[in-house]
């Protein structure tokens, strides 16, 4: 073969070799977009199928076997066993009456025989006891108020002793004239002109004594039977004046009026508030003392009764101070009441703001503190919440949102079985606190403690996607 006959033969050649591998290309590319063209296009039915959301999952709880308990919020007020306003006594105080010694400052110890106050120039006193003085004490005078008297100043160090209990007798009257001589004072008298009382019936005494004896001279020299008349008729006389002087006397002396003395339960007592200053003219309450422990009164409204109970704990708060105690509820009214001091029903009532609304009635629940209260709080506003108990007793209890209520009226919970399956079992409820509501199975329903309710359906998709 020539040269040339290669040459073209070669030329050949590799025109058939390129034509081949471009085939080859065209094939393989034909290929892979084949495969691409199988994963980006989709049936009809494929694509609906994934756009569909994952299946849903349920949310469960589980049913618990406890005391339901709830929260009741509610204001109170921190007040003592007994709170005394000491202030001018009607009948007693002249209507000018005046504020002339203040010794003692808010938050100041009181003891028994101490002197609390001066208006006018008199005193008022603190002595100890538990009977409301309702009169004025004078010589004389019987009761278990005088008993009172009595012991408060045999404790003080001025002794009764000679006076039968409970009579204001010479004794008690020098009794209680020693008790104003160490506090700096005369006491009133009894009788406001008993010197010239005294001294009239003294002087009935005296002439009646001279009578007898003129009587006794004129018959020695004439005796009989008209001059032992006249004698016995003298002695009348004289015995009848020595007991008007007697009664005088016994119903004269030192006196302890209502508007000097006031009685507190325990000691020592203390000063809550002073109200008045040196020179000021009484209006109201000069000082407010109290004593025995300190207690806190709150009003239930009628639908809050129920669920409070005595020994429950409470949460104590001083929004002004920020102490924060626990106490223990001692008793609850049964019949509804008056507020008399601070206490507000509404639960939002900001301590020290406003006027508190004294015209809301409720039921009076007392809680003493378990800790001790700061100095100053009688008659401070403070928030109670108390963890009561919306049931008797433990009971099954499951989360509100797992109670339904079908179209035939009938409430039921769905529980969730181990393997995936669901039972619906009607139930009745109860109580209801903190999100949760007691159930009681309907007959032939099972429920149980462990057991889980469904209370809700989570979309795996949104989940995700707000993850």
């Amino acid at each position: 073969m020539s040269t040339g006959d290669e040459t073209e033969a070669l030329t050949t050649l590799s025109r058939r070799r390129r034509w081949v591998g471009g085939l080859v290309a065209c094939t393989v590319l034909l290929a892979v977009g084949g495969i691409t063209a199988m994963q980006v296009i989709k049936s009809p039915a494929q694509a609906a199928a994934e756009s569909s959301p994952p299946p849903p999952s349920l949310l469960t709880a589980e049913v618990e076997y406890r005391v339901l308990t709830d929260a009741v919020i509610l204001r109170g007020s921190v007040t003592a066993n007994q709170r005394y306003d000491v202030t001018a006594v009607a009948g007693e105080a002249e209507a000018s009456a005046v504020v002339t010694k203040l010794p003692l400052a808010a938050g100041a110890e009181v003891r028994e025989g101490q002197l609390l106050a001066e208006i006018s120039g008199r005193p008022i006193v603190a002595l100890k006891g538990s009977l409301p003085l309702y009169r004025d004490l004078k010589p004389g005078a019987e009761g278990d108020d005088v008993g009172q008297l009595q012991a408060a100043l045999d404790r003080v160090g001025h002794s009764t002793a000679g006076d039968p209990e409970g009579f204001f007798g010479p004794h008690t009257k020098a009794a209680l004239a020693a008790l104003y001589a160490r506090i700096g004072y005369d006491p009133r008298p009894a009788q406001p002109d008993e010197a010239s009382l005294i001294e009239g019936a003294e002087e009935e005494v005296t002439s009646a004594r001279r009578a007898l004896e003129d009587v006794g001279e004129a018959t020695d020299s004439k005796p009989g039977g008209s001059a032992v008349k006249q004698i016995r008729r003298a002695q009348q006389d004289l015995a009848k004046a020595l007991g008007r002087l007697a009664d005088v006397e016994a119903k004269t002396g030192p006196m302890l009026p209502m508007s000097e003395v006031v009685f507190l339960t325990r000691y020592p007592g203390r000063v809550d508030t002073v109200n008045s200053r040196l020179g000021a003219q009484v209006s109201g309450s000069v000082l407010s003392v109290s004593a025995g422990g300190l207690e806190i009164h709150g009003y239930l409204q009628q639908h809050q009764k129920g669920l409070v109970r005595p020994n429950h704990r409470v949460d104590i708060l001083s929004e002004a101070t920020g102490q924060a105690l626990s106490g223990t509820v001692v008793s609850v009214a049964d019949t509804m009441s008056q507020p008399q001091s601070t206490e507000a029903a509404d639960p939002e009532t900001k301590a020290g703001g406003g006027t508190p609304d004294t015209s809301a009635r409720g039921y009076l629940v007392v809680i003493k503190p378990t800790g001790r209260l700061i100095e100053g709080a009688v008659g401070q506003d403070v928030r109670l919440t108390v963890e009561a108990a919306a049931t008797k007793g433990k009971a099954l209890i499951v989360p509100v949102s797992a109670i339904s209520a079908g179209a035939d009226g009938r409430t039921t919970v769905t529980v969730a079985t181990t393997n995936g399956d669901r039972r619906r079992v009607p139930v009745t409820t109860g109580s209801t606190g903190g999100g949760y509501v007691e159930v009681r199975p309907n007959a032939g329903g099972r429920l149980a403690a462990g057991d889980r309710v469904v209370v809700g359906v989570r979309d795996e998709a949104v989940g995700e996607g707000n993850g």
